[in-house]
Order: C-alpha cells, then sequence, then structure tokens
C-alpha cells in the first residue's frame, strides 16, 4: 500500500482488479477545497490509457511486478519461447502479450519480461535493435528536390522508411518504440 504522495512514472497500480501502469501524474493544489492527484493509466493488458482524478493521501494498491531479464530463444506457433538468463527457465509468452514488439525480435534478442503472480504481463525491448535491409529500391541521385527517403524491408518483415543512400543488406538502427529509422549500425 502506497499514498497518491508516492506516485511515480512507470509505477503498476491495481485498481479494480486490474493492474494499470502510472503514465503521467500531476499534484494540484486548488486555491478552494482540497488538494488532489490527476493521473493518466495506461492498462497492462489492453493498453487503453485512461484519465483519473484521486484525492490526495489517499491509499493506493501497489501491483509487485517481477522484471526478468529474459533471451528470445524461437517461436512456437502462436507462442514466443524466452529463457530467464540467471535461472535458465524456459517460457512460453503468448503473441497477444509480446504484441508490436515481434516486430523487433531476433533469436538470441534480449527483453526485459514484467511478471505478475506468475504470469508474463508485457516485454520491454532495447531502446534500438539492430536489423539488416533485405530489400530496397536503389536511390536514384537528382531524383528528388529535397533529402528524401524510400521504404525498407528489414529482416524481421516490417518495413520503415530509410534515406536514400541506404542500400540492401545494410545493418541499420531501429527505434523499438516508435519503429523510425536511427542510423546505420557500427
Amino acid at each position: 500500500m502506497a499514498t497518491t504522495n508516492d506516485l511515480k512514472n512507470g509505477m503498476c497500480l491495481e485498481i479494480e482488479g486490474q493492474l494499470w501502469n502510472v503514465v503521467e501524474f500531476q499534484h494540484v493544489k486548488p486555491g478552494k477545497g482540497p488538494a488532489f492527484v490527476r493521473t493518466k493509466l495506461k492498462s497492462v493488458t489492453t493498453g487503453k490509457v485512461i484519465d483519473r482524478t484521486l484525492n490526495a493521501g489517499v491509499k493506493v494498491d501497489v501491483a509487485i511486478l517481477e522484471k526478468r531479464d529474459m533471451t528470445f530463444l524461437y517461436r512456437d506457433g502462436d507462442d514466443f519461447v524466452f529463457m530467464d538468463q540467471k535461472t535458465f527457465d524456459q517460457m512460453n509468452i503468448s503473441a497477444t502479450v509480446v504484441g508490436d514488439s515481434a516486430d523487433y525480435m531476433l533469436e538470441n534478442c534480449e527483453a526485459n519480461v514484467a511478471i505478475h503472480e506468475g504470469n508474463p504481463l508485457y516485454i520491454d525491448l532495447p531502446a534500438s535493435v539492430e536489423l539488416t535491409i533485405t530489400y530496397t529500391e536503389p536511390g536514384l541521385q537528382g531524383d528528388r528536390s529535397s533529402g528524401g527517403t524510400k521504404p525498407a524491408t528489414l529482416e524481421t518483415g516490417i518495413t520503415v522508411q530509410v534515406p536514400l543512400f541506404i542500400k540492401q543488406d545494410e545493418k541499420v538502427l531501429v527505434d523499438t518504440r516508435t519503429g523510425a529509422y536511427l542510423g546505420r549500425a557500427n
């Protein structure tokens, strides 16, 4: 148990039987009336974001999440098989839990898995990953009036916009949160 004064971004709360991540919070002290806390909460299971106002000093249930460093091994039907890096135990995680992170995962990719009461909730990948371009059109000099981009298909199957000078079979860095091209890999 904690109070609304202890809220921090990224904290996981249990409200009405559901788990919510605190995305944003603001303590408000109006001229009249009691202080309160305005929060933005994101559902761990559905991803839905809601606004919730809580009275200052009210107790809230903090969910205990266990975060484990795991390595993605392989895909088994609709499941993804991960291995705990400390205990070497394997865990099957469904595609619905993995979500869009699957677009950036290759075998032996490291991820941080949040687990609550033995069930995996979500996966955090590194901020950027290195992927190889499997197909892209050649960029021609002088075919644009300003710096341009072109679509490129990566080894995981997703398509990102890259600058015209990038060629097929090059390794690039991609932001796992936005899917944007960050630069060439070293």
